[in-house]
């Protein structure tokens, strides 16, 4: 993205304040720094994710945070068993804390991942020929990581006392398995019962005003749905919610911990884990956006003498996690659609989808005899299916439907 862009503007006095205070340019800048190719990736333990480290580390300096590592730095080292070429290796990531001490009873956590995928060699990427290639994950999450390092810059300097703390962690390990922030949870820096609630970060470069933000961790508070709305329709923000406190991110760690959490995420796309996650595709004003929301719901929190109750949310996909599958269609689902069926995001290279020639944008309606109604009756009829078995696959399709055959 080649224009610069500047400080939002916004209508109201509390949104405007904020305006004034969140830079574009610095969100821009760690995109680009923690997105380099000189950080090949960030993948786990690696010397990129190191340099990535690093520069939070010295962020969070800049910014008068407090150190809150295990050493009086700001990196809390844990140790892991990378397999590479088949062959374990005992490792050290790190994750990168720093404290906003405002000497206040409660805490609240912003978190992001800032690991990726590296050049492929560690798992995760979805390239045809992925290994070896830098796969710089600049949604994903240099985006969220950014997003994280510009809140802690507005908080530790706009010149008010909140009556929070704020812990700011970047987490390493997420792309392994979410290692990093279990770590933190049974290594804590705060006590746990200190913690209002956690607010994550994760792919939020890539905003569609049309598809809008989604928004997790809706259920686990009753906070949430009486809050953000209103902060929505103020930036005229469209959002759809996921009321699980689980998911494939680092807030799932918290929720387990009966903490609250809100997951912010602006959907898949066909470049996520494959090299094509670049910084020239993030959109700066969309992620000013929804950093900009966020701000502004701490706010709100922070006017209330109430913390958040926590609630058990459920987990909508308990029982389909991805080892239950002995098939994959190999699809990546637009978790923001809320009309009847599975609408795709993206399709994968060389999967059964695209063999049978389905589509991004078709909606899939039925699977064999299973019909599809949303992402939950997908997953029940995904496992169904034996590998080597076809079945036909009903999609809509504009104003077609078409019926594929699929073989798993």
């Amino acid at each position: 993205m080649k224009k610069i862009l500047l400080l939002l503007l916004i209508g109201t006095s509390a949104q405007a304040g904020f305006a004034q205070s969140l830079n574009a340019n610095e969100l821009r800048k760690h995109v680009e720094v923690l997105a380099a190719d000189s950080l090949e990736g960030r993948g786990t333990a690696t010397v990129g994710e190191i340099k990535a480290a690093n520069y939070i580390a010295e962020s969070f300096r800049k910014y008068g945070l407090v150190s809150q590592g295990r050493n009086g730095d700001y990196f809390q080292p844990f140790g892991l068993m990378i397999p590479f070429e088949g062959v374990p290796h005992q490792v050290t990531a790190r994750n990168v804390v720093g404290y906003l001490d405002n000497g206040a009873a409660k805490t609240i956590v912003i978190g992001a991942h800032y690991d990726h995928l590296g050049r492929g060699y560690q798992m995760g990427s979805l390239a045809s020929q992925g290994k070896g290639v830098i796969h710089n994950g600049a949604d994903d999450n240099a985006s969220g990581t950014a997003g994280m390092m510009e809140l802690a810059r507005y908080l530790a300097g706009n010149g008010v006392k909140e009556r929070h703390n704020f812990l700011f962690i970047a987490f390493s390990g997420e792309e392994l398995g979410l290692l990093g922030s279990k770590y933190y949870l049974e290594n804590p820096t705060v006590p746990l019962t200190s913690i209002s609630f956690m607010i994550n970060l994760d792919m939020i470069g890539r905003l569609d005003t049309q598809r809008g933000l989604t928004i997790g961790g809706w259920g686990t508070s009753p906070t949430w749905g009486k809050v953000v709305p209103a902060l929505a329709r103020q930036d005229n923000m469209k959002f759809a919610v996921d009321s699980s406190g689980v998911g494939a991110s680092d807030h799932t760690s918290f929720y387990l911990k009966g903490i609250p959490v809100l997951f912010f995420f602006t959907g898949v796309h066909s470049d996520y884990h494959k090299p094509t996650d670049d910084t020239d595709k993030i959109n700066i004003d969309g992620t000013v956006r929804v950093v900009r929301l966020i701000a502004n719901l701490i706010t709100k929190v922070e006017e209330d003498t109430a913390e958040p109750q926590f609630t058990p949310a459920g987990n909508p996909h308990s029982g389909m996690t991805q080892s239950s599958f002995k098939v994959t269609l190999g699809v990546m689902p637009d978790y923001a659609y809320s009309g009847k069926g599975l609408k795709i995001d993206g399709v994968l290279e060389n999967r059964p989808a695209q063999t049978a020639g389905i589509q991004a944008g078709d909606v899939v309606v039925r699977m064999g005899e299973y019909p599809v109604q949303d992402i939950q009756d997908y997953m029940k009829a995904l496992g169904k299916f034996e590998k080597g078995q076809t079945a036909e696959v009903e999609v809509q399709r504009g104003g077609d439907r078409k019926v594929l055959k699929v073989t798993f």
